[in-house]
């Protein structure tokens, strides 16, 4: 029975943690590496089991004891287990122990490698942590925990200081959203007197859509610091500062959907707050949108996949503000592949340049690097929405929802997807096409990377091929098996939406499928047409660019603003505490009395001379007075 053997699954790469983290200096790295990957498969095996009891038994809930208990307060630590945790439960295990193999090969010179290899397991430890829990307390300290790993990673090549500000810059952004999600809490205790999901979500409809809109915003605001949209997205990009299997296992299948997880989770509460879910609509295909501007123009390979990543977010929120929960979903899991396929693909040709990230500076390496050329280009094709590839499903199915709400979302939406094709086959192009570009010393050392890295991009590129296949719509033949078994997590919200959404006819969503699809496929032949045979490489930084294209090369100048009106005003305002209010106000008192003190004592201690003639004298003196004052007083 899965209540036995559940908590082993977060138990595993904790138990890693440990082991890795005590022995890294002492273990071998084939034995870290082996003990690191070994836990997480393990957890994936302990997680298909769950997931094939959920399917046939349905939902549970495991108590292990009362953990806080103070008051009206009653925190269990409890796991649920249900269709949407079991198969978040397969993400992670399932991505994170691909990860884990390849970063055998990609770390295996790091002089961390076992600090490396205990970072990886104590995040995953923690996304565990984050799923499972049966309560809002759990998630959050499985939210805060990834956080740490999150910024234990991104920095861990911290003798770079720009590395080692990139991971502060996420941490502290991160913060902020989690100030949001951590009020969120406070109000949905006050509100409904517990914060479990088994007490909250029946309940939800018995209060009013205004706290409910609070409550939803709070953790709308969490969910945009961990997620990466506006306004709390420039840390994502930063972020690839840390190794490459880093940003595919956190900021690509993983960490970065937690707050799509939250808002999934909690999506009755959602569904009850229409102000929300159209915030949350338009905060997503503005990220979206936003973010596929700015990956047009850059040159780093990582920071194009980390902008694609942010607007797939921005995706996901779309789908989730639409009311298509399992759309949103469907697209978690299908970015998971080839996000994650992506990332490494990305992580072998730096691999084999030596640690070079600058498109400008490849060129011509399909022939050095075939498996890494043919999976990117399996990714490439997914993420672009071209069937029948995972990708084309998934975003299809947001879409859809989305011109169902509102039409003018999905023209957007359909611009942005264009733009997505269209930079994610630059990027193909400038890497695998053309002549090479970088140095000779560079082109003397180019080879495929190792298997124990190319194994990991076949598996991923598979799952990018057919993983859509789960959530073949009705209206082409499929089933969509992916919605008739998240369908108990989503029927309260469902049975609302019914009775308020006009759904499309089956020729209308065809219709729009061939007008996402054909616009994909122009955006890929442009892009084509430009940049297949060393054609338009992007200029030196020192040139002079256009001025929309200078705008998007430079980011639209977000983290310049962020600096102008947030960074320095604040660092002014501390300067002028610390100058005028500590310095000159507080210190100024205390040291003022200090030197009062010494100046009056520099005249009175002068009345301590040391002759004992005189202290008789000064003490004859006073009995004189006090008899002469004692007399005078009573009349004597």
């Amino acid at each position: 029975m899965i209540n036995n053997y559940i908590w082993l699954i977060p138990i595993l790469p904790l138990a890693g943690f440990v082991i890795n983290g005590l022995g890294r200096n002492t273990l071998s790295k084939s034995a870290i590496g082996f003990i690191g990957s070994t836990v997480i498969l393990l957890a994936f095996v302990l997680s298909i089991m769950a997931f094939l009891q959920i399917s046939s038994s349905g939902p549970i809930q495991v108590d292990y004891f009362d953990w806080i208990k103070v008051g009206n307060l009653t925190i269990p630590f409890s796991f649920l287990v249900d269709q949407l945790s079991s198969i978040t439960l397969l993400i992670i295990t399932g991505i994170g122990f691909l990860i884990h193999l390849y970063s055998v090969g990609y770390m295996h010179d790091d002089a961390g490698f076992g600090k490396f290899f205990s970072y990886l397991n104590l995040f995953v430890f923690f996304m565990l942590l984050l799923v499972l829990g049966s309560n809002y307390v759990i998630m959050f300290i499985g939210w805060e925990g990834v956080g740490l790993c999150s910024y234990l990673l991104i920095g861990f090549w911290f003798s770079n200081p720009s590395y080692a500000d990139a991971a502060k810059k996420a941490f502290v952004m991160n913060r902020i959203g989690d100030l949001g999600f951590l009020i969120g809490m406070f109000v949905i205790f006050q509100t409904f007197g517990s914060l479990s999901y088994a007490e909250v979500f029946p309940n939800a409809a018995k209060h009013s859509g205004d706290v409910l809109v609070l409550i939803t915003l709070l953790l709308f605001v969490g969910a945009t610091g961990k997620s990466a949209q506006i306004p709390l997205f420039t840390w994502l990009p930063d972020a690839m500062a840390g190794p490459t299997p880093v940003s595919a296992l956190i900021h690509a299948a993983t960490m970065v959907t937690a707050g799509i997880y939250m808002i999934a989770r909690s999506n009755i509460l959602f569904t009850l707050s229409p102000l929300t879910m159209h915030i949350v609509a338009i905060v997503g295909i503005t990220t979206a949108a936003f973010a596929a501007v700015i990956a047009l123009t850059q040159t780093d390979i990582k920071k194009v996949l980390a902008y694609s990543t942010v607007s797939q977010l921005g995706y996901m929120f779309l789908g989730l503000g639409v009311g298509a929960y399992t759309g949103s979903f469907f697209h978690v899991l299908t970015h998971a592949f080839f996000k994650a396929l992506l990332f490494l693909g990305a992580g072998s040709v730096i691999h084999a340049v030596s640690g070079e990230q600058d498109m400008r500076k490849m060129g011509g390496l399909r022939h050095k690097l075939p498996i890494t050329f043919a999976t990117m280009m399996i990714g490439t094709i997914a993420i672009s929405g071209i069937p029948p590839f995972s990708g084309f499903f998934s975003k299809d199915e947001i879409l859809a929802h989305t011109y169902a709400h509102n039409p003018t979302l999905w023209v957007i939406g359909v611009l942005t997807s264009m733009c997505t094709s269209f930079y994610m086959f630059r990027m193909l192009y400038l890497t695998f096409f053309g002549t090479f570009r970088g140095t000779q010393e560079q082109e003397h050392h180019l080879h495929e990377s190792p298997k124990s890295m190319t194994i990991p991009l076949i598996i991923l590129a598979t799952l990018s091929i057919f993983g859509g296949f789960i959530g073949i719509p009705e209206i082409l033949g499929g089933h969509h098996w992916l919605e008739h078994f998240l369908a108990p997590v989503f029927e309260r919200s469902t049975a609302i939406q019914n009775l308020t959404v006009n759904h499309l006819s089956p020729a209308i969503e065809k219709i729009l499928m061939g007008v996402s699809v054909a616009g994909a496929i122009i955006a890929f032949l442009w892009a084509a047409s430009k940049y297949r045979n060393n054609g338009n490489i992007p200029i030196t930084d020192t040139e002079e660019r256009p001025f929309l294209t200078n705008l998007s090369y430079n980011k639209f100048y977000v983290d310049e603003i962020y600096d102008a009106i947030i960074r320095k005003p604040l660092d002014g305002l501390s300067v002028f505490f610390y100058k005028v209010v500590d310095v000159l106000g507080i210190d100024g008192f205390v040291n003022g009395l200090g030197k009062g003190s010494i100046e009056a004592s520099k005249d009175l201690r002068l009345l301590q001379s040391g002759n004992v003639g005189f202290y008789i004298f000064l003490m004859v003196v006073g009995i004189i007075a006090v008899l002469f004052f004692g007399l005078h007083l009573f009349n004597f």
